[in-house]
């Protein structure tokens, strides 16, 4: 047996012998839409993972990690993805900016952050998005000067995905002055329990919150908390986008192929699946699920330390516009019933979450739009869209 081979049988032999008791119930808990589920109990669970080694197993030892090679990393995000356990808490700790801090953090931060991360202590969010500066980055205003050995920040960050459960946000912030567009910009990481910062839940199509308004009004934070050199957060903020669109990404396909299942399941049942342009569109979200998950495996070919390449762009927009049409077509199967609330006031079917939600996989992190002009000029090189 495979060193992989026998690391995915130790993960889903974890996973078989922790889901069980006051966990079992958190399967199949929380995700893109519903992570208000159990929030507190999912808390608990990661905290378990943790004093059990399984958070973070891809990092270096030496930051806490269980120093597994990509091969095993894409094991257990299949393995957990595979056992139904509950959406993560900490993804964006582990995920985007452990990862990020490894590559760029000084040895003071990494000694002060990492560890937190591992353990579950410390939960981040990340401050990108703004009013005027969604998909184009680039413009972002919010500001940060320098006083007294602190940052203050002053600004608003919108769209933030769970500001409201963090106790952290990395921002990118303007700290430039006069600077426009990918210049003068900074990576600052900003405790969010402190005066001059307001953090305000949106409420979305789903009827839930996960996304957030965070405003700062002469926010601080220590100097030293700037990852690489001041003006060079459009880099490090670009390699945290690379580590997002990772090997966590093969997990979210085992999710996407339960959901193509159910919806597969659903037609046979209810009669859609007599249809033949139903037919067709299910054969199209079948090859369309091969495609996102080869891309995927050749976008981690050979990736074995550093940030992803700007190709993870690809990976983005395929699996987004996926997504959102598996959203059309799961409505399309439902037929009339899918017009009809589960209940009063505004109870959702998993199909109509699913559709609804999945409205915002091709704006948040980058829209469609955006990327595409992201991999015609920077990937491929063809010129410049005109701009007014």
């Amino acid at each position: 047996m495979s060193s992989v081979e026998e690391f995915r049988t130790e993960v889903r032999a974890w996973l078989r012998a922790n889901l069980t008791g006051e966990f079992a119930s958190l399967r199949g808990r929380g995700g893109p839409g519903r992570e208000h589920e159990a929030f507190a109990e999912r808390l608990a669970w990661e905290r378990h993972m943790a004093g059990a080694g399984w958070t973070c197993v891809g990092w270096p030892k030496e930051y806490g990690g269980r120093g597994a090679s990509l091969e095993q990393q894409v094991a257990f995000h299949e393995e957990y993805a595979l056992a139904d356990a509950p959406a993560r808490v900490n993804h964006i700790g582990e995920q985007l900016l452990g990862p990020t801090l490894i590559a760029f953090g000084t040895p003071e931060q990494r000694e002060r952050f990492l560890a937190p991360i591992v353990a579950v202590q410390e939960l981040w969010c990340q401050g990108y998005s703004e009013p005027d500066a969604g998909s184009d980055l680039a413009n972002v205003r919010t500001r940060a000067q320098p006083d007294g050995g602190e940052w203050v920040v002053t600004g608003q960050k919108i769209w933030t995905s769970l500001a409201h459960e963090s106790d952290w946000c990395f921002v990118v912030a303007r700290t430039g002055p006069g600077s426009t567009r990918h210049a003068g910009l900074s990576y600052l990481l900003v405790p969010l329990d402190q005066p001059g910062v307001e953090v305000r839940p949106i409420t979305q199509l789903t009827g839930t919150c996960e996304f957030n308004e965070v405003f700062f009004d002469g926010a601080r934070t220590p100097a030293q908390n700037i990852v690489g050199a001041p003006g060079e957060g459009w880099k490090v903020a670009m390699a945290t986008l690379g580590f997002e669109r990772g090997v966590s990404t093969l997990g979210q396909q085992v999710g996407f192929r339960r959901e193509l299942e159910a919806v597969i399941d659903l037609a046979k049942r209810n009669g859609a699946a007599r249809d033949p342009l139903i037919r067709d569109r299910v054969a199209r979200a079948w090859t369309g699920l091969e495609t996102i998950r080869f891309n995927a495996l050749r976008m981690l070919e050979g990736v074995t330390a550093g940030a992803p390449g700007p190709e993870a762009s690809i990976g983005k927009i395929f699996w987004a516009t996926w997504h959102r049409e598996l959203g059309e077509l799961a409505m399309d199967v439902c037929g009339a019933d899918g017009m009809l609330a589960a209940g009063e006031p505004y109870d959702l079917t998993d199909w109509q979450r699913l559709f609804l939600f999945s409205r915002s996989d091709t704006i948040y992190a980058g829209s469609n739009e955006i990327q595409r002009n992201i991999i015609a000029e920077r990937v491929l090189g063809l010129p410049r869209e005109a701009r007014p």
